[in-house]
């Protein structure tokens, strides 16, 4: 699970093995982790994160969608 960013209490980071699924970023907080589609950037599953994070989550993913 290697990590690609942190900001903050987030922790962005992918799977080594998930293949056979469009390209995505795993977002984790303490112990709850949000999945995100990165082509067009959308949540997948939220992991019990609220709202707020959620959106706050997709423009950090939005902004560093290169890195990813």
């Amino acid at each position: 699970m290697p990590t690609v960013l942190r900001i903050g209490p987030y922790r962005f980071f992918f799977f080594a093995g998930d293949r056979g699924e469009p390209p995505h970023i795993h977002v984790e907080r303490e112990d709850k982790v949000a999945k995100f589609w990165l082509d067009p950037v959308r949540l997948k599953t939220s992991g019990g994160l609220s709202r707020n994070e959620i959106t706050r989550i997709q423009r950090v993913i939005i902004e560093h969608q290169i890195q990813f």
